[in-house]
């Protein structure tokens, strides 16, 4: 059964100030990865992030991490962020145990 996929209004903002090719990536990977097996931890895709109770995961794509949680068969997509922002926005929006 497939996972319904809902992306937060700030995820929103964040994918459209991505340029058009990378925004097409990311929403491919978000498709691919996400639909399906959300909680499917891989070395080089996805991540759980332990030690945080929000957000509970992190998808790799290229430069950019989206960050998302699992809520039964909900995808919540709060983030999508460049690399080099990842650590400051888990710092400022995550939420540990």
């Amino acid at each position: 059964m497939p996972f319904v996929i809902v992306v937060a209004p700030e995820a929103v903002e964040d994918l459209k100030r991505l340029t058009a090719n990378v925004r097409a990536t990311v929403r491919a990977a978000i498709e691919t990865h996400l639909r399906h097996e959300p909680g499917k931890v891989s070395r080089s895709r996805i991540k759980w992030l332990r030690g945080l109770r929000h957000p509970q995961y992190r998808l790799r794509v290229d430069d950019v991490r989206v960050f998302y949680d699992v809520s039964g068969t909900i995808v919540e997509v709060l983030a999508i962020v460049a690399k080099s922002e990842a650590e400051s926005w888990l710092a400022q929006f995550g939420n540990p145990e």
